[in-house]
């Protein structure tokens, strides 16, 4: 897909691709400049609400700590 940069620097985002990301009015995209190339990023209504979850299963810092303790302790 292509299109073009307007007089004001501005592009537009074809449609199929704006329905797949669920971008609309005022959606954020984080642009990444990688030598040579262009990367558009969707980010998430709520950076919060996206995260939440994320870290399920890990250990705790709690638990870290004693699992580093023992580990010492055999030493």
């Amino acid at each position: 897909m292509q299109t073009k940069v307007s007089a004001r620097g501005q592009i537009a985002i074809p449609a199929r691709i704006r329905k797949a990301h669920n971008l609309r009015k005022d959606s954020r995209i984080e642009w990444i400049d990688e030598g040579g190339r262009i990367i558009l990023i969707p980010l998430p209504d709520d950076p919060i609400d996206a995260l939440r979850g994320a870290y399920k299963g890990l250990l705790s810092t709690e638990d870290l700590l004693k699992e580093r303790e023992q580990e010492r302790l055999h030493e």
